[in-house]
């Protein structure tokens, strides 16, 4: 008896729905070409980290909580003495998501995290990077679910970057676009 394994619900539309479109849109002879997610990097830095290593500590457990994957501590690289910065000393967390995490992640932060912003009109269209990667910033960590916010001591800001395997803009915007990313429209 065949085992039936989970497959993530943006990862079966993606295989149902988006290559195809994607194929004809762009002429794809192969379906291996069409641009698809590698992977989601979620950051976090703390400035605030060099005073109060508290910080650091809820930090990577509420990033734990978002990504449901372990966060890494990152260290400085170089030592910056306006910011009274030394080499070696912790100033953020990250986590990288692959596979079924990132696209329950990419799933969550569509359906559900996005539309919790307060007064939402969608992510810009003009945060690519030249080849098919695409930047955000969120705000407010409070917008996923995972969040208890009785337990959350100061509301922080994270950077998230979806990398694609899309040679251009163009092909990445088509590709989050078709999964569903809510893009403002850039007219008005």
């Amino acid at each position: 008896m065949a085992e039936s394994k989970y497959v993530p619900r943006l990862l079966e539309r993606y295989r149902q729905e988006v290559v195809p479109s994607l194929r004809e849109r762009f002429g794809f002879k192969n379906s291996m070409q069409v641009p698809r997610l590698q992977k989601v990097t979620l950051n976090v830095g703390l400035g605030e980290a060099l005073t109060n290593a508290r910080l650091l500590e809820s930090a990577v457990e509420e990033l734990a909580q978002i990504s449901g994957q372990k966060a890494v501590i990152t260290k400085a690289k170089k030592s910056i003495a306006n910011f009274r910065l030394r080499e070696g000393q912790s100033i953020g967390c990250m986590v990288t998501l692959r596979r079924d995490r990132m696209w329950e992640f990419v799933d969550r932060l569509i359906n559900v995290a996005l539309p919790r912003v307060r007064d939402f009109r969608g992510v810009s269209p003009r945060a690519f990077d030249g080849r098919g990667n695409y930047s955000l910033g969120l705000q407010e960590q409070t917008i996923f679910p995972e969040i208890n916010l009785d337990k959350i001591e100061r509301i922080r800001g994270l950077n998230l970057s979806i990398t694609t395997t899309a040679s251009t803009d163009e092909e990445g915007h088509a590709l989050l676009k078709e999964l569903g990313m809510p893009f403002r429209d850039m007219s008005t």
